[in-house]
């Protein structure tokens, strides 16, 4: 009680006892726990009074006060935006000034439909109405409904689900061991070990972060799971002699690295390592967590190439931003598995997959995918006319809208002018690339002005250079 209801936290700023908005309140509070001596009916009547005023408080907070609340109450792990945001609708987001913003970052490839979509919005708000949680022991019909359109939509014939990127790889993870002991009962040292790659992400969480190439992110943590070789993004000749050495038990890629600064796998890469895969036993799994559904103007990212894998991760646009993960795989796979191999309280709730068949049936529309692909060229084309020829501009790639924009120098500074002059970016690679992944329903006029703004504030990169 003491410390959620402290009446001098920054969180209340407009809130002071001098003024006696909470009378009687103050006195009885000690401000530590083991002078909470309240009646549980002085609790109730403090709530209330408490419950009764925040909204005048929190109406009339500030950034600065928000920013330092923050720090008192947030395990400090994220370097944030000065940037207090408090409503959005479709590509645009409005902080707690009143400022509009153009959101080219999808709140990191999750907002696919935008922010307020009508259809996402009366999903979750009918589903909350009738029924949010019930966990796994029970089954539950939004759940069964949405494996089926992924199911059916795909190469694979089971799905469990997750809350996020990093538990979808966690389980893949598991399923790809439990798979090699299920597949050679009799061998004493089935194959455990995994090949990741150059500039991959897989996630946060021991298992996933293994598989993570920056050491930045694993030095800190370490040991870490052990038994993961990292090759180099594309390297066919090595990863087939490390699959044929009959100790990996599976192989982990991102058809399209999002956050190693979107590099795109070609057909032979892929292809070889299917085959490599398919003669030693070894399991084939795409990371499609960030450019996955409809990112690139596909459904799934590899039917751009042809080749199925064995296991596909899924998360980020998935629920529209209610957390989710789903790990697709084959009946192959699936037969590994038994009752209480792996599961989650959360996962797959009845509110969060009401979300995701919502955001599923919108972005599987061949129409919506065409129009993907449509607007993900145009911004390529004005890409190359408007930046392509900047001094600093090393490179554009990407497909769909997955972009980047490789510089030869830090895309911070560039990034700041943007969110300063009205447009959010992010940075990805070595923190020399522009990352763009807008909503998919962005327009092309709002991406003419996303463009001129990155145009505009390219000589920030030059006053960076000179400094």
């Amino acid at each position: 009680m003491s410390s959620v209801f402290n009446l001098s936290n920054p969180i209340f700023p407009t809130i002071d006892h001098r003024h006696h908005c909470f009378p009687n309140v103050k006195s009885q509070f000690a401000f530590g726990r083991s002078s909470i001596h309240l009646s549980n009916s002085r609790i109730t009547e403090v709530r209330a009074q408490l419950t009764d005023t925040i909204p005048v408080a929190v109406k009339s907070i500030s950034k600065d006060e928000v920013m330092k609340a923050e720090k008192q109450v947030i395990v400090g792990t994220y370097g944030r935006a000065p940037l207090v945001l408090t409503s959005g609708k479709g590509c645009k987001l409005y902080d707690i000034e009143g400022r509009e913003y153009l959101d080219l970052t999808s709140g990191i490839a999750v907002n696919a439909l935008g922010h307020g979509d009508p259809d996402w919005v009366k999903a979750v708000t009918d589903q909350a109405n009738l029924l949010a949680h019930v966990s796994n022991i029970y089954y539950s019909l939004p759940q069964v409904n949405l494996a089926e359109r992924l199911v059916a939509s795909s190469f694979a014939d089971r799905v469990f689900f997750s809350n996020s990127g990093t538990e979808a790889n966690e389980a893949a993870i598991k399923f790809a061991r439990k798979f090699q002991r299920f597949s050679h009962p009799n061998k004493t040292d089935p194959a455990t070990e995994f090949i990741s790659f150059s500039n991959s992400f897989h996630g946060r969480t021991i298992g996933s972060l293994a598989l993570t190439s920056k050491e930045h992110y694993r030095t800190p943590f370490e040991p870490v799971m052990p038994g993961v070789t990292f090759l180099n993004y594309g390297d066919i000749k090595a990863a087939q002699e490390l699959i044929s050495s009959g100790k990996i038990a599976a192989v982990f890629v991102e058809p399209i690295q999002g956050e190693g600064g979107i590099y795109s796998a070609t057909k032979d890469f892929l292809q070889a390592l299917r085959v490599a895969c398919d003669k030693s036993g070894s399991l084939l799994v795409y990371d499609e967590v960030q450019c996955g559904l409809g990112r690139t103007g596909y459904l799934w990212a590899h039917e751009a190439y042809g080749v199925t894998p064995d296991i596909m991760t899924l998360a980020k646009p998935l629920a529209g931003g209610l957390p989710i993960g789903a790990t697709l795989v084959t009946e192959k796979v699936n037969s590994a598995i038994n009752n209480g191999d792996h599961g989650s309280t959360f996962a797959g709730g009845p509110l969060v997959c009401a979300a995701a068949i919502a955001v599923f049936d919108k972005i599987s529309d061949p129409r919506f995918l065409e129009s993907v692909t449509k607007k993900g060229n145009y911004l390529k084309e004005i890409l190359e006319e408007k930046v392509g020829g900047n001094s600093h501009v090393k490179e554009i790639r990407g497909f769909g809208l997955i972009v980047g924009i490789e510089l030869d120098v830090s895309a911070s500074k560039l990034v700041d002018a943007c969110r300063e002059s009205g447009l959010l970016i992010l940075t990805a690679g070595k923190g020399d690339v522009v990352r763009l992944v807008p909503p998919l329903i962005i327009s092309e006029d709002e991406l003419d002005r996303a463009v001129e703004i990155i145009y505009e504030c390219l000589h920030v990169l030059d006053e960076k250079v000179s400094n």
